[in-house]
């Protein structure tokens, strides 16, 4: 049972349109979930650099 139920119905442009839409998705989601783990280590190095031109002038 395919996931869409009238896929084989759906013309070629329908068909690329959706497999476009599923793997945009997919990557938005990769990167939220890459980007959410590395976000507080992006805001230590950011005030950590804040810091050290503070101290540095």
């Amino acid at each position: 049972m395919p996931l869409i139920p009238r896929w084989r119905f759906m013309t070629d442009e329908a068909k690329a349109l959706t497999k476009r839409t599923a793997v945009s998705a997919g990557v938005v989601v990769l990167v939220v979930l890459v980007f959410r783990s590395l976000l507080p280590w992006l805001l230590l190095a950011l005030a950590a650099y804040w810091i050290w031109k503070v101290v540095s002038k």
